[in-house]
């Protein structure tokens, strides 16, 4: 696709399609065939570009003329990425934390940047405030039933490959935008009997407490090293979706998270951030076969998919760090 020529990029998606390996190493772990749908290679660095493309372009049709987003950082650079292709104007806001790497990224994606705030959520009500402006929209990171029809391509790409169902999907939760896309995609290709394994991180687990709950629930504080998991609440529509397909919601400790990571590295040579080694630990933590000796999960599964969700607030020394912090040599 030349999406080099606007009049075309704003037909067609800004999303590519992704390609579904085969884990030797992975496979090995959870004694079953284990696929990676690697979103990591999306042209924004992680799976958001469906959704939030999706979102941009269908905003732009109606006369948008200046995209604003609030995120800790793959969400801004997959609007800030569109708003380019759509030759559109981007004002990113983001907490103060915000890592050095991920500003030059998002000015290089010609987008204009304001840090606010120590939470996404503060820097979120500042981005609700600037759409107010005319001719401004706001970008949902997660929360919006566009972001969730752009995510529900990443299944359809997975019947396309497959053919059959896998036994289970396994995908990270922040703050459930790309829960609420796959179940949108399972229902979609006739595939709502394939369970999926919702991961999040202790200290970043507002699905979990929500279930737990049985409504809403907002964390105090996101303490978990996975800062792109950092939603305080997750969307209503990702609990809704408990309703309607086999969801299991699990909760992994930081550190597996992290060495799930560095293992995803030596395995297959491809670096992730935490959030995205929270869906990795299923395999590496030997979560899939506990699941299966519980009996919440087939014990004869054939296949389970993990979508590698990428993301791009993680270099070398940046892991190097966060092993550091958890204690790991």
């Amino acid at each position: 696709m030349d999406s080099s020529l606007t009049g075309r990029a704003k037909a067609e998606h800004f999303h590519t399609v992704t390609p579904l390996l085969e884990s030797w190493a992975l496979s090995q772990v959870a004694g079953m065939t284990v696929f990676l749908k690697c979103e990591n290679v999306q042209p924004a660095g992680s799976f958001k570009i469906r959704g939030i493309g999706h979102f941009c372009q269908e905003m732009a049709k109606k006369g948008c003329r200046h995209l604003v987003c609030s995120s800790g950082g793959n969400a801004g650079i997959a609007a800030a990425y569109a708003a380019r292709k759509l030759g559109i104007p981007a004002t990113i806001v983001l907490p103060e934390g915000t890592s050095l790497q991920v500003v030059r990224r998002l000015q290089g994606e010609g987008a204009e940047v304001q840090l606010t705030g120590k939470v996404w959520d503060e820097a979120s009500l500042k981005a609700q405030e600037l759409a107010t402006r005319d001719g401004w929209v706001n970008v949902p990171p997660f929360d919006h039933p566009l972001i969730w029809e752009g995510h529900a391509s990443l299944v359809r790409e997975l019947k396309a490959a497959l053919g059959t169902p896998p036994g289970a999907l396994v995908l990270a939760v922040g703050g459930g935008g790309l829960l609420a896309g796959v179940s949108a995609g399972l229902a979609e290709v006739g595939w709502q009997h394939v369970p999926i394994i919702a991961v999040e991180t202790q200290g970043a687990h507002c699905f979990n407490a929500a279930i737990k709950a049985g409504r809403l629930v907002t964390l105090p504080d996101i303490t978990s090293v996975a800062k792109s998991l950092g939603a305080k609440t997750v969307a209503a529509r990702a609990l809704a979706c408990m309703q309607e397909l086999e969801i299991i919601s699990e909760v992994v400790e930081d550190v597996q998270a992290v060495s799930a990571v560095q293992q995803f590295l030596d395995d297959e040579r491809m670096l992730v951030e935490p959030a995205c080694g929270a869906a990795l630990a299923v395999i590496y933590s030997g979560l899939l076969g506990r699941l299966q000796a519980e009996g919440r999960l087939c014990p004869s599964l054939a296949s389970v998919v993990v979508i590698v969700c990428g993301g791009n607030n993680i270099d070398g020394g940046g892991l190097q760090a966060l092993k550091a912090q958890l204690g790991q040599s």
